[in-house]
């Protein structure tokens, strides 16, 4: 049961107390004024449709006692409510939220990039867990705990569920967390408040150009990981390859951190070989100059590059060094991740993957390509209400990489899905086939395969729903695919 707090308690040092008696006791706290009882701070933000100011008077009726505001919002608050101002009312809620709901694990780490999140996350508690530690991750797949998961609709919660999760998971004995931190969330102050002993980038591409302005401001957004809220001091991994890490990595420099560089053939961290072996691979390696070997039971070069990362996070949160590197061998696949799925009668395997972008899309074909003997096979298409701009190049990548294209629904949301599908067309070219109906373009994609064909399911990865003219339908490639294997495909 969550205790009452004196206001005083919780408030940072930048909030301003206009009005009210400092000791108030403090029940709870709501960023969503449905979810406001009494004796709880109410923090009226701007939002994506309406500025949460528009229900600072519902919020009152229904028992809020302090109201937070950013400096310069124009609100008159009633004799009796307790009035708090900040510059940065968002950031500053987080870091209430953080004290209301402590404790924390005690080694909290977190991963951001536009690709590899889900996998550095779960391969760091996996590690977490084989060095015998009670561990947790949290992100696109939920909260997941030794082979469960609990699915969660957004990469990084609102700041309220988040600290709340964090405080169940450390009364339930969780010591070791890792976290996946999203544009969105480390620009929207969700993870402010949650105290990291070591934080990590991947890389940084073409993705969420509808929410940030420029590929700058998407950068900045990722920063943030690594100031505010990394502390000064604390371990930074930086995945070298690639226009950003350089500067990534002399930022984190820049703001004190102890840097870990990992790359292709440089860094801490270098691999320098890899060799496929069936769905493993075995890599070469150095670790500050020593040599190690590692048999990585994954496909694919940017499976590599996850485990690197998160090999480094595992170190930088105090882990042993050589016990790191010995449990890579041990390593599941995070589920939607170049997920194998079932074989077809005549021998043609099927994987689903989450790829979405163009470059996942090109990584995922890149790492199946070893492991045909034959044709590659893709089925793939776009999301709606999202970056317009990129849906050419989906398809443009599907074709360069892939044998044979198929081009077909994603969640199209609330947009025409012949327009999002004419769109990928338009990049994938004359050969891609177009079919609108995802089951029916799963059918086509296996009908195709042969003896040593593959196919690629991409986009939805573990999604267990497709939107459709704003209305949410059950759908999963993993069960469309193994109907239609039991069917005989």
């Amino acid at each position: 049961m969550t205790v009452a707090h004196s206001l005083s308690d919780l408030i940072d040092p930048t909030v301003r107390l206009v009005s009210g008696n400092p000791d108030q006791s403090i029940k709870g706290l709501a960023l969503d004024s449905r979810k406001v009882q009494p004796g709880f701070v109410f923090a009226a933000l701007g939002g994506a449709v309406r500025h949460g100011k528009d229900f600072v008077d519902q919020a009152i009726i229904d028992g809020a006692t302090t109201i937070l505001l950013d400096d310069g919002v124009d609100v008159a608050l009633p004799d009796g409510v307790i009035e708090l101002r900040a510059p940065d009312a968002r950031r500053s809620f987080a870091l209430m939220a953080a004290r209301f709901f402590a404790p924390q694990p005690k080694v909290m780490v977190a991963v951001t990039g536009t690709s590899g999140k889900t996998s550095v996350a779960a391969f760091v508690r996996q590690i977490f867990q084989a060095l015998g530690h009670e561990a947790a991750a949290m992100g696109t797949l939920g909260i997941t705990r030794g082979d469960g998961a609990e699915a969660g609709a957004l990469t990084t919660p609102d700041s309220v569920s988040l600290h709340q999760a964090l405080t169940a998971l450390a009364d339930d004995g969780v010591t070791h967390m890792a976290m996946e931190a999203s544009s969105h969330g480390l620009e929207q102050r969700r993870l402010d408040g949650v105290v990291l002993k070591a934080a990590a980038f991947t890389n940084l591409g073409r993705d969420h150009l509808d929410y940030h302005p420029t590929m700058e401001d998407y950068f900045q957004a990722k920063l943030r990981l690594f100031d505010p809220l990394l502390p000064e001091g604390a371990g930074a991994v930086v995945w070298m390859d690639g226009s950003y890490g350089e500067r990534m990595a002399d930022l984190a420099r820049q703001r004190g951190h102890q840097v870990l560089l990992a790359g292709m053939g440089q860094g801490d961290i270098a691999v320098e070989t890899v060799k496929p072996s069936g769905y493993a691979q075995t890599v070469g390696c150095t670790y500050l100059g020593e040599n190690r070997t590692v048999e990585l039971p994954l496909p694919g070069l940017f499976q590599v590059a996850n485990a690197m990362v998160a090999a480094g996070l595992a170190i930088q949160a105090g882990c042993d060094a050589d016990a790191v590197f010995d449990a890579l061998a041990g390593l599941k696949g995070a589920r939607g991740r170049l997920e194998y799925i079932g074989t077809t009668k005549r021998g043609g395997k099927a994987f689903v993957d989450y790829a979405h972008k163009p470059g996942a899309v090109e990584e995922a074909l890149k790492a199946l390509r070893p492991f045909s003997n034959g044709k590659v096979v893709i089925v793939v298409g776009a999301g709606g209400d999202r970056d317009k701009g990129k849906r050419p190049m989906m398809g443009e990548a599907a074709s360069r990489y892939g044998d044979a294209v198929i081009i077909t629904d994603d969640n199209p949301r609330t947009e025409d899905p012949a327009t999002i599908r004419q769109a990928v067309m338009a990049g994938a070219g004359d050969d891609a086939m177009e079919i609108g109906d995802r089951h029916d373009a799963i059918a086509a994609g296996l009908a195709m395969l042969e003896e040593g064909d593959i196919l690629l399911v991409a986009g939805k990865g573990h999604e267990t729903g497709q939107e459709i003219h704003g209305v949410k339908h059950p759908f999963s490639d993993h069960d469309v695919i193994r109907e239609l294997l039991d069917e005989g495909a």
